[in-house]
């Protein structure tokens, strides 16, 4: 950030007052400008025979390797209402509530990655731009060395462990 999106003056780096970290601050309208994590949120979606939808990516990054449905929220929508608006333009699985699931939080990459369990109703979905194929895999059949991101494989390592437990609690971890 060069200058400031409420003024247009150049911002400057420093530790504002009352503040321990160094952040961007207009000298000229004294805002400080804080650059906060990206969530990204996510569903895993589980077909009526108790199946779960992978969708290999059709679009960089990790182009060809499988992923959940996700990707980053949009303002004004709730973690949810961004998973399920993922879900459609990822798959075109239409669901209206889903439960949380996990939590992961990558400090590196700026994110927390945000994870919902979502029923479906049907068999209904389809590739998209962003999708180049869409396939029902139980725990056995899942490509875990062709998943597109480690995040994915925790959420579906933590989603089986908790199927076979029968006991839910919720998953909340730091990536590397």
């Amino acid at each position: 950030m060069n200058y400031c999106s409420v003024c247009g003056h150049k911002v400057t780096i420093k530790i504002p007052e009352d503040d321990h970290r160094p952040r961007h601050v207009c000298e000229n309208c004294n805002t400080i400008h804080y650059q906060n994590p990206r969530p990204i949120t996510c569903t895993l979606p589980i077909a009526p025979d108790g199946r779960i939808v992978l969708c290999r990516r059709n679009i960089e990054p990790q182009k060809d390797l499988w992923t959940l449905p996700g990707g980053f929220m949009e303002n004004g929508e709730t973690t949810l209402q961004g998973a399920l608006r993922e879900t459609w333009e990822e798959a075109e699985i239409h669901a209206e509530t889903g439960e949380l699931l996990a939590v992961i939080s990558l400090p590196a990459w700026d994110q927390v990655h945000i994870f919902y369990t979502v029923k479906m109703a049907d068999y209904s979905y389809s590739t998209t731009p962003e999708t180049n194929e869409i396939e029902l895999f139980d725990e056995q059949q899942i490509p875990w060395d062709e998943l597109a991101f480690k995040t994915v494989e925790s959420a579906l390592k933590h989603y089986f462990h908790t199927c076979k437990t029968e006991h839910f609690v919720l998953s909340s971890s730091v990536a590397p």
